[in-house]
């Protein structure tokens, strides 16, 4: 039996919908862009660089975890489906990691955008998570 849920939780479904859109859509370019183009991203002397390998399945387990999120967040379970989402936007976030490599000064506007928009996404994504546990958990459980 599922439950009818409120209406502030319904339009919020269709901003978390709207949100994974982009997010995916934008994770797609820059994922493949680091993976057919593995090569032109400079290593780091520090940290694990991650192969070529790791770096396309990646993406399919993060965005296994935006899939999850979404079908949680829609059967309202605020809180596994934003542990999920949370998990999901490391998918974005990780590209900050670009960041703490030299040689990204070189990159074409173009990818710099792409990374710019995965991590702003993924930004948004954990955003969402925290306020759908803060302010629509918060209200159902007062409901």
């Amino acid at each position: 039996m599922t439950r009818e849920l409120p209406p502030a939780h319904r339009r919020a479904v269709r901003v978390l919908t709207l949100l994974l859109g982009v997010a995916v859509a934008v994770s797609v370019v820059h994922y493949t862009d680091n993976t057919v183009n593995y090569s032109d991203y400079p290593e780091s002397a520090t940290l694990p660089n991650p192969s070529q390998a790791v770096v396309l399945g990646s993406w399919f387990f993060f965005t296994a975890f935006g899939a999850l999120g979404w079908l949680a967040f829609r059967a309202g379970e605020v809180r596994r489906a934003a542990l999920c989402l949370a998990v999901y936007s490391g998918s974005g976030l990780v590209g900050i990691l670009h960041y703490t490599v030299g040689g990204t000064s070189r990159f074409p506007w173009w990818r710099h955008a792409h990374i710019a928009s995965d991590i702003t996404c993924g930004v948004a994504v954990l955003a969402f998570a925290v306020w759908s546990v803060v302010r629509l958990d918060r209200s159902a459980a007062s409901a």
